[in-house]
């Protein structure tokens, strides 16, 4: 129990930290607010009031884009020397779960912005606001999980940020289908309560999945 206590007391510290980097280089956060809002003005501008399929489809396309500007310098950001000392004072297993927390929150409060952009320049063809909106927070939790993962594994590899989205976008493509799948239960369209239940259950299981493998093999990738 003590150790179960001192390990959240950790992973805590670590998640703290992610914070106070956020508001010290605020410069990132703002990078990715504007990338957000230019996007979006941008398909306001091309499109006016897209259907509701377009509307979905584009959306969580955007919601790809997001994640990846925002989570690729997750463990990019982090020097050889630092990583070093988080080695001596942190857990593998720690370590990366404090940094798919942060991400998490940090794509929870990208998408929802995203969306209020969204509804405000793009209409809203969206029947069921609650739906979505709990929609919106699975899939940006389940695409920041991922990208944390992808991240992790990119920084090794001589800091290349473009294999993120090479490896990551295997993984992801089902996820994303999943998703604008889901969400079409938000649009007027008709599903049976068991098939939407299936499909959160199929994206939670996807998401257990990526999170295990992260915990067994970013052991090996913080030895190096």
């Amino acid at each position: 129990m003590f150790k179960m206590a001192f390990m959240v007391n950790r992973i805590l510290t670590l998640l703290k930290k992610d914070v106070l980097l956020e508001f010290r280089q605020k410069h990132t956060f703002y990078g990715i607010l504007l990338y957000i809002a230019s996007t979006i003005f941008v398909l306001y501008l091309s499109i006016d009031k897209p259907d509701a399929n377009v509307w979905n489809g584009l959306f969580w396309t955007i919601q790809l884009f997001i994640c990846v500007n925002a989570v690729a310098k997750s463990f990019l950001q982090e020097s050889r020397g630092r990583m070093l000392y988080f080695y001596s004072i942190a857990s593998p297993v720690e370590f990366i779960i404090a940094k798919m927390i942060y991400n998490l929150l940090l794509m929870i409060l990208m998408s929802l912005l995203s969306l209020l952009l969204f509804v405000i320049f793009l209409n809203n063809p969206i029947d069921n606001g609650l739906r979505f909106i709990g929609i919106v927070v699975l899939g940006g939790a389940s695409i920041s999980i991922v990208f944390t993962l992808m991240s992790a594994i990119a920084a090794k590899a001589q800091q290349n940020a473009a294999l993120i989205a090479i490896l990551g976008f295997p993984v992801i493509l089902p996820q994303l289908l999943l998703l604008m799948r889901l969400s079409k239960a938000a649009f007027a369209e008709v599903f049976r309560e068991g098939a939407i239940l299936q499909m959160s259950v199929l994206i939670l299981g996807l998401d257990v999945l990526v999170i295990a493998m992260a915990v067994i093999l970013f052991p090996y990738l913080w030895k190096d």
